[in-house]
């Protein structure tokens, strides 16, 4: 369905040595094997846990970006060297490359459904991490300067499905796009709010989008975090400046 993305990309898939097996995406590589074996994939790749095995959690996410860089009907190079890049610093070349070939030999070859893996994502990641994911796929988006409507209608379907609730979707959202009033939507909150409501409101978004709730998981979806951060509190500045307090 979409083997270009792994293609594109550019990665040399190299043959899987014997030390994989103890590697970090061990358990998807041993399912992948028995699929050559005859196995089920998804059988196995979809059996219950308690939390998202890290090599799940990256197929996952691979699956969501697909989904994001496709939606609008054309494949942008910036959008894939975007999530090139962020494979690569986050897991490392070679477990990338790993990622992406399971991918593009087992994923690709099975209708990807958000739905199911949303609610996969849903039932055992916290609510923070999911909104990163959220922040992620807009990143995705904007890599090639403009996020379009198809994309946006594609991320908000994958956030309905993550469990996200609309004002938080709307406050991502907004980090992304240089509107009058993407402040108050980044801060959840309506051009009518007090002084003391805007104080209160960047409060509970300090508390929301701190990077220390996302300490568990890896470097650079932390950096991401800091980034949110960032924003909250660049549009806290910047209704400070406009009402002068």
């Amino acid at each position: 369905m979409i083997r270009w993305l792994a293609a594109i990309l550019g990665y040399s898939f190299f043959r899987f040595p014997g030390a994989i097996a103890g590697f970090l995406l061990g358990s998807v590589i041993e399912n992948f094997r028995n699929t050559k074996k005859g196995g089920n994939f998804k059988t196995v790749f979809s059996q219950q846990r308690n939390s998202v095995s890290p090599a799940d959690f990256e197929l996952n996410l691979l699956s969501l970006a697909s989904l994001v860089i496709k939606a609008d009907g054309k494949v942008s190079q910036e959008e894939l060297d975007f999530v090139r890049k962020y494979f690569v610093q986050s897991y490392g070349k070679e477990r990338a490359n790993a990622t992406f070939k399971i991918f593009n030999e087992v994923i690709n070859k099975q209708e990807i459904s958000a739905p199911k893996i949303c609610t996969l994502l849903r039932q055992r990641m916290r609510y923070e991490s999911r909104l990163q994911i959220l922040h992620f796929l807009f990143s995705i988006a904007k890599a090639d300067g403009i996020v379009s409507d198809a994309e946006v209608k594609e991320i908000h379907s994958i956030s309905n499905n993550l469990g996200i609730n609309f004002r938080d979707f709307e406050s991502i959202k907004a980090m992304f796009f240089n509107n009058p009033d993407s402040a108050y939507k980044i801060l959840e909150i309506e051009k009518t709010a007090t002084d003391v409501e805007v104080k209160k409101a960047y409060r509970t978004m300090v508390k929301k989008y701190h990077p220390d709730k996302l300490q568990h998981m890896d470097e650079v979806y932390r950096n991401g975090a800091e980034e949110k951060f960032r924003k909250v509190q660049e549009a806290y500045e910047q209704l400070q400046k406009e009402r002068n307090f």
